[in-house]
């Protein structure tokens, strides 16, 4: 019985103690450094700051911005909107455990590494809206296993693979130029298959294709190709829907495909042909011109030197030739003198040397 009295008036003294040791943890201690014009971030802050407002400076959160966020580690709220911020690092958030909102948007970011976000596994609320953002690794969004809402408003996305064991309540994604083709359909599926809201699903549309525009991304119909490459779950009547609207336009454009492909392959052997034609023409002229200047070169080189028993012959042949010519009957004088010299010419004398027109005289001269 007393032991009972005891517990019952120690009891709310405990509680009383417990809830100022609460309250005492759950201190919010805000810092507010808007429009400072502050180009890193300030050092001399009270380490205890909770919720951090930097909007509105000149801040890029570079190596040694992130160096001196390590330093704040009690932050559960970030605010960095409209500074000049244009890549997120590996590690960049890595000591902000408690960290559960955070907030860049208005600024410059294009590039995202694949751990900027390693180490925030508190936060829930994330702010990426009107950047410069082209495309994102779903890979980014893996430690962020307690995200319930993401802002990717007025980037420059066209498309969005969704990551495994994504769960958000909440997301928002007006005003990128969405590419609403095959690559958008795990993104539909997702949308539609998910808990996730969808804000301000009447204007978060297609770009492109032409056909599709203003179409909006959760509810745009897709072809039966589309669907044959993503094996995903689908919406029957989504699909009795798109077969009954898009049956024939897919047939006249398979047909315009093959009618392409069958003039493609004429051109081609066209074009071969000519080209076959221009190189045999060429051959022809270059053979033409070439040939009768090869044949005289060569026929300039066909010489050798005359040997001494074919000089001999070659003089016993012209006076034989004169000893005939003189036995000739009926031939006038005149002829005859003309002929006799002309052979003479021809006939070398006889001094028991042989001219040689290669023999240097000068060595000649010497030997003698």
């Amino acid at each position: 019985m007393k032991t009972t009295c005891i517990t019952t008036l120690f009891w709310p003294l405990s509680m009383l103690l417990l809830s100022d040791e609460s309250q005492s943890s759950k201190i919010e201690v805000k810092c507010n450094f808007t429009k400072n014009n502050y180009s890193l971030i300030p050092t001399d802050i009270n380490k205890n700051v909770t919720i951090l407002d930097l909007s509105y400076n000149q801040i890029t959160l570079n190596i040694i911005d992130t160096r001196v966020l390590q330093t704040y580690f009690l932050l559960t709220e970030l605010y960095l909107t409209e500074n000049n911020v244009t890549m997120l690092y590996n590690n960049g958030f890595g000591n902000l455990s408690n960290l559960e909102i955070l907030n860049i948007c208005r600024n410059s970011i294009h590039v995202i590494e694949q751990g900027a976000f390693t180490g925030l596994n508190k936060l829930k609320q994330l702010y990426l809206c009107q950047n410069k953002i082209f495309h994102l690794n779903p890979d980014v969004f893996v430690p962020l296993k307690n995200l319930i809402l993401l802002n990717l408003q007025g980037n420059f996305i066209s498309y969005f693979d969704v990551p495994q064991l994504f769960h958000l309540e909440l997301i928002i994604l007006y005003g990128n130029p969405w590419n609403c083709s095959c690559s958008l359909l795990n993104l539909q599926n997702w949308l539609n298959t998910s808990n996730v809201t969808l804000e301000n699903e009447n204007i978060t549309t297609c770009t492109y294709p032409d056909i599709l525009k203003f179409y909006s991304i959760k509810t745009v119909p897709y072809n039966a190709e589309c669907y044959s490459k993503f094996p995903p779950p689908i919406n029957e009547d989504l699909y009795n829907h798109l077969q009954s609207i898009s049956n024939s336009t897919f047939n006249s454009s398979l047909n315009n495909l093959k009618n392409s492909e069958h003039k493609l392959g004429k051109s081609w052997a066209f074009l071969v042909g000519v080209v076959i034609t221009v190189l045999m023409t060429s051959f022809l002229i270059f053979a033409a011109i070439k040939c009768p200047v090869w044949y005289n070169f060569l026929l300039s080189y066909n010489h050798h030197r005359l040997e001494e028993h074919e000089a001999e012959t070659y003089e016993d042949g012209f006076t034989g030739n004169s000893s005939s010519l003189s036995q000739v009957p009926d031939t006038n004088s005149e002829e005859t003198i003309v002929i006799f010299e002309k052979l003479h010419s021809f006939v070398v004398d006889d001094d028991g040397f042989i001219e040689d027109k290669y023999i240097d005289t000068h060595e000649l001269h010497e030997e003698n």
